[in-house]
């Protein structure tokens, strides 16, 4: 991905200034320092530990499946759990981190030699992945950021991780590392500030999910599974 460039700012900022009736100010401007801020309090002290159990507790109101396991656990546990969501079709994003925690031999050789299809995101097939993730039964991707509060993964879209992978499948998995967990939104925000202020390129499409999908539009009924996976399912890695 290749960093963008910028068409027209000072025109746009000159608008802007003259609708607040003043000249723009390109320099000299501060970010206010506030006397209080509630947002970091939430959580506050809390180990990794607690916040595993208050996304453990977080998860049951959310209608999504939670379980821990050990890295050298995971392939068997991924496997036991996509079994238990009616098997594949599967589709995974192209992410070397699934290599990293041991799980290249089911995606490529167990999962095959069970005639279960598994479909890796290749942005060089281009609509043929979109087709994929509708008719895959198992979306599978590892979360970035992961909100205790909320019981919220965060995915970066890049192009060998399409963002059709979260939401077309019928039922989806995220791959929690422990060391993902924050307490909630803020945290995740600031994680992607301080990226940007490193000078790291952000992905354009950064996708906060809550579980299954779900309304509750309609006389406040909560209805699960209306527009997107059907079931989720947290797989927390506790030592990585």
């Amino acid at each position: 991905m290749t960093r963008g460039t910028i068409q027209n700012r000072d025109a746009f900022l000159q608008t802007i200034a003259g609708r607040l009736g003043r000249s723009p100010r390109l320099s000299g401007v501060s970010r206010p320092q506030w006397d209080y801020g509630p947002q970091w309090t939430v959580f506050a002290g809390y180990s990794q530990d607690d916040l595993l159990a208050a996304l453990r507790q977080q998860c049951t109101l959310i209608h999504t499946d939670y379980i821990e396991t050990t890295s050298a656990e995971l392939a068997g546990v991924l496997k036991r759990q996509v079994s238990a969501y009616g098997g594949g079709p599967v589709i995974v994003p192209n992410d070397p981190r699934f290599a990293e925690y041991g799980l290249s031999p089911l995606l490529q050789e167990e999962w095959p030699a069970e005639q279960t299809s598994v479909h890796v995101w290749n942005p060089a097939l281009g609509r043929q992945n979109i087709d994929a993730a509708e008719q895959a039964n198992v979306g599978i991707a590892f979360s970035d950021i992961t909100l205790a509060e909320s019981g919220t993964v965060v995915l970066f879209s890049r192009n060998e991780q399409g963002r059709a992978i979260h939401f077309l499948p019928k039922t989806y998995i995220a791959i929690v590392p422990k060391s993902t967990v924050v307490p909630r939104m803020t945290q995740a925000a600031a994680l992607i500030h301080e990226q940007i202020e490193q000078g790291a390129l952000v992905p354009s499409c950064i996708n906060f999910i809550t579980g299954p999908s779900n309304s509750a539009d309609i006389e406040m009924n909560l209805v699960v599974g209306v527009h997107g996976p059907m079931k989720a399912a947290y797989i927390i890695v506790i030592d990585r």
